[in-house]
């Protein structure tokens, strides 16, 4: 095992399979497939207009999973079909004793249904919600599609294709957890992510997320004066919280996103609830965090009742949220493979990136799994000003096309990079 410089990070390459990737690399027909993709990245970007402007708020993703499995299918993945979670999912098979390698993008936005998706063009960029995140990344696998079917190359590997639900907000990574339940046998994960292409997301970020449920006999607030109030529970709560110390490294946090709660002005509040989202690199400090957050909320509950002298209040979590933790080795074949398609392509790989993505899940499950983004520049996420820019995009699905390959392996050429678990 050598280092190489790559990028102002350092990855670890094993000489063998900087090799096997050079054959991938100078095949004839995956030189046409890159040139292609670098020629059709036009109707690419359509591609993508058309996909931001199908509406899929979180948990109302069908119309747009509904279109994808039809691209599926019309670009050779002729069995691809819609799961009991409502992924769209397509397999192009490969020498039939291999490997198995998911791809992925998400279907779902963080938008609500009345947000307008209609994409604008502007000095250069392409306005719209959800432009980026993550149409960029379903019109990549569209494209890779394409090239991979056209060119006749079958690779070692079986490689699936999915366009999967719940990657955002509460929907809790739902898509990707159904898929890999009911797919044991996949080896390898690759969720391709937004735009810049600046990164390698090797690890999750994990997160707990919970709603705390404050209730009480309520009242009115002269003619009742005296009983404890869920309201001011889950203030004492929020403000115990908030005095929570967390370490930097690893990076820990939390914060209070939504409140509510009572009834009227003049009422003594019966119920109150807060929505609590607490996150980690590493899994200790988040069973940590969320153990002192529930004992903060307990705490504030005796406190109330104290108060009034009754018991009367009492708190509930109500899990609502939870992204397992997980981290893909540096040394990891898959890693390894995707720093060298950033170098194929002449692009500075600036870092190996923690973050929450659809990665997590496989990464807890012990399965490599990296992040990649789509290709192009970008910004405005989760924003109604959204943005999309075509600065050098082709090399998005270019440096995706490339690492599948050679972790899939070439029939005739190379084995694939991918191990078999």
């Amino acid at each position: 095992m050598v280092q190489a410089q790559i990028g102002q990070t350092l990855v670890p390459i094993d000489p063998a399979l900087r090799e096997a990737f050079e054959a991938v690399r100078a095949d004839v027909r995956v030189i046409e497939a890159l040139e292609q993709l670098r020629l059709r990245e036009p109707a690419n970007i359509e591609e993508q207009i058309r996909i931001t402007e199908i509406p899929a708020p979180p948990f109302m993703e069908d119309e747009r999973a509904a279109y994808y499995v039809e691209q599926l299918r019309s670009r050779g993945l002729e069995d691809a079909y819609i799961d009991s979670e409502g992924n769209a999912i397509g397999v192009r098979r490969g020498s039939g004793d291999g490997p198995v390698l998911l791809i992925s993008a998400h279907l779902d936005t963080v938008f609500p249904p009345e947000v307008d998706t209609t994409v604008e063009f502007r000095d250069g960029r392409y306005y719209a919600p959800g432009i980026g995140d993550d149409s960029r990344g379903l019109a990549v696998l569209l494209a890779v599609i394409e090239v991979l079917e056209e060119s006749g190359i079958e690779t070692g590997a079986d490689i699936m294709f999915a366009g999967n639900v719940g990657e955002e907000g509460r929907g809790d990574l739902r898509g990707v957890k159904a898929i890999f339940r009911d797919h044991p046998e996949i080896d390898g994960f690759i969720s391709v992510d937004g735009v810049r292409m600046t990164r390698i997301t090797i690890g999750g970020t994990g997160s707990r997320r919970f709603e705390f449920r404050f209730s009480g006999p309520g009242g009115h607030s002269f003619g009742s004066f005296g009983i404890a109030s869920a309201v001011h529970a889950m203030g004492r709560a929020i403000a115990r919280i908030a005095e929570l110390r967390t370490p930097s490294y690893p990076k820990t946090t939390f914060t209070v996103g939504t409140v509510d709660g009572g009834t009227s002005v003049n009422s003594i509040a019966a119920d109150a609830v807060f929505a609590i989202d607490m996150r980690s690199n590493s899994p200790e400090e988040l069973v940590q965090l969320e153990a002192q957050a529930k004992e903060a909320a307990l705490a504030a509950v005796a406190e109330e009742n104290a108060r009034w002298n009754n018991g009367d209040i009492s708190v509930e979590f109500v899990l609502i949220g939870d992204r397992p933790t997980g981290l893909t080795p540096v040394a990891s074949p898959i890693v390894q493979t995707a720093a060298l398609a950033f170098e194929a392509n002449d692009i500075p790989l600036q870092e190996l990136g923690i973050s929450s993505t659809d990665s997590n899940v496989p990464m807890s499950l012990g399965i490599p799994a990296i992040t990649l983004a789509g290709g192009g520049d970008g910004g405005g996420a989760h924003s109604p000003g959204e943005w999309f820019a075509p600065e050098e995009s082709h090399l998005g699905p270019q440096t995706i096309l490339l690492t599948i390959l050679a972790l899939a392996g070439i029939e005739g050429v190379t084995e694939p990079l991918l191990r078999m678990r």
